[in-house]
């Protein structure tokens, strides 16, 4: 693989790089073409991130903001991740994956009572540089084609500046707040303030209600998991006789995601067995049995970086265990009970201790629950929680864990509002050494998660299209396995 790098180095010549001779410098700037791209109109973003501008100029009058893309993130030597820019900058600007450049900036300057917008990129290559051909981090040659200063202006509706410019722009001495430790040179040209955390938690929080743009594309994410769902449930005869096959399974999602998004919204969980009892199981490298269940956590990250994250546990064979089909009929009940208690009014911890009554009802008619589900439910017991130790949902949209900044008034305490969409997600997982649960039981574990929209009356769930009941899950899987 022939690589770039993501840090000052990877503009100077490296070890392994092909001197150019004069000559050679001279011929690459002849006989090119005009390039334009054509066709080229305002994103549909662009009234939905105005509002979203407007409101938080109102907040932070008189004070420069400042949210950078951030760099690349090294994955070896001259080998880089991915590029996926800040959420902050995604949001304010509703660039896209395919748009987005590494080490750009978005500047809110002031401007009286309101603010001015201005973009910071590093446009594309001219060809009467060797930019074009010579830079590993920048050149086309290299990474492909970016957009003009001029197209970014029309697409994205931003007055467009080039980066080199951000240094003199900033030290003029305005007051001036910036999403620190996501661009160590930016950083570095302000001055920290304690006012930087309220912009931090303000920029979270505001993104709590989601938008008509962003409705509509959370529901294209969790569509195209959908699809993702069937095309895994489609190789599981394929993972069953490969070693290693819970990747097997892992990779077709990952060609859905990757041909109908940007990348996956987070690393999917593949957990075959006793793996499903992992909460964070990523490695994806354990075998896949005939007789066990899989859990099964993804979701497809759009180009608008907007993430599905749904769960679904599935009997490999298509058919579930007496043992596996009462711990999947706790879990289904709960997770019934968690979604009736999202609606306007509700706070958003009613949904997980609604969950929770269910575990622990479930957990005490399997006999392993030494008191009642009364008992165990208050705060000073909660035994119920071996089982599930982990929260029930989480707010979801342009990161999967979305709104981490906002604080906990502002968030578990808070009451939900028309627009939210959160996950929902119980479950109930006996370890593989648990002796409380006779031998059949031990090793399973399942979660099922479904993303929901907060309307004027309840909620709607986004993702009703992949069946949760289990015999409709057995129906589902027989259906898939057996067309053709």
């Amino acid at each position: 693989m022939i690589t770039g790098s993501n840090n000052e180095k990877a503009l100077e010549v490296r070890t392994h790089d092909i001197p150019v001779a004069d000559a050679m410098g001279e011929f690459m700037k002849q006989g090119w073409a005009q390039s334009p791209l054509e066709g080229i109109s305002a994103h549909s973003s662009v009234p939905f991130t105005k509002i979203r501008r407007d409101k938080i100029s109102k907040l932070f009058t008189g004070y420069r903001l400042v949210f950078p893309s951030g760099p690349l993130k090294v994955r070896s030597n001259d080998s880089d991740y991915p590029y996926r820019a800040h959420s902050a900058f995604l949001w304010f600007t509703g660039i896209t994956a395919p748009d987005a450049v590494p080490d750009s900036a978005f500047v809110m300057e002031p401007n009286g009572d309101s603010h001015e917008s201005f973009l910071f990129i590093h446009p594309r290559s001219p060809r009467n540089s060797d930019e074009f051909y010579k830079n590993a981090r920048y050149g086309e040659f290299w990474v492909g084609r970016r957009m003009t200063l001029e197209e970014t202006e029309t697409k994205y509706q931003l007055k467009v500046k080039q980066i080199e410019d951000i240094e003199n722009f900033l030290k003029d001495g305005k007051p001036t707040l910036i999403i620190r430790g996501e661009d160590s040179k930016l950083d570095s040209f302000v001055t920290a303030s304690e006012k930087e955390e309220e912009l931090k938690n303000i920029s979270s929080v505001m993104r709590m209600i989601k938008d008509e743009y962003e409705i509509k594309e959370m529901q294209k994410a969790v569509d195209s998991s959908v699809r993702g769902f069937a095309d895994m449930v489609r190789v599981f005869p394929v993972a069953t006789s490969t070693k290693r096959g819970e990747r097997v399974i892992e990779a077709a999602f990952y060609g859905r995601a990757r041909l109908e998004g940007n990348d996956n919204g987070y690393p999917s969980i593949v957990a075959s067995g006793a793996h499903a009892c992992v909460l964070h199981w990523i490695k994806n490298d354990g075998d896949v049995l005939p007789t066990d269940l899989i859990l099964i956590d993804a979701g497809v990250e759009v180009e608008s970086h907007y993430t599905a994250d749904i769960t679904r546990t599935f009997p490999v064979s298509g058919k579930f265990s007496p043992a596996q089909r009462k711990i999947y009929e706790i879990v289904y009940r709960a997770q019934q009970a968690g979604i009736a208690a999202v609606k306007p009014g509700a706070q958003f911890k009613d949904m997980h201790a609604a969950c929770m009554v269910e575990i622990a009802k479930g957990a005490h008619e399997l006999g392993v629950l030494p008191m009642s589900p009364e008992e165990s439910l208050k705060p000073e017991n909660g035994l119920h929680r071996r089982w599930q130790f982990h929260g029930s949902g989480h707010h979801l949209g342009i990161d999967v864990h979305d709104c981490s900044h906002a604080r906990k008034e502002q968030y578990a305490d808070a009451v939900l509002e028309p627009g939210m969409i959160l996950t929902v997600e119980p479950g109930f997982y006996i370890q593989p050494d648990d002796t409380l649960f006779p031998p059949e039981y031990r090793g399973i574990g399942v979660r099922i998660e479904d993303d929901v929209l907060v309307t004027e009356t309840g909620c709607k769930i986004l993702s009703n299209a992949l069946p949760r009941h289990p015999d409709e899950v057995e129906a589902y899987m027989a259906q898939i396995l057996t067309s053709k």
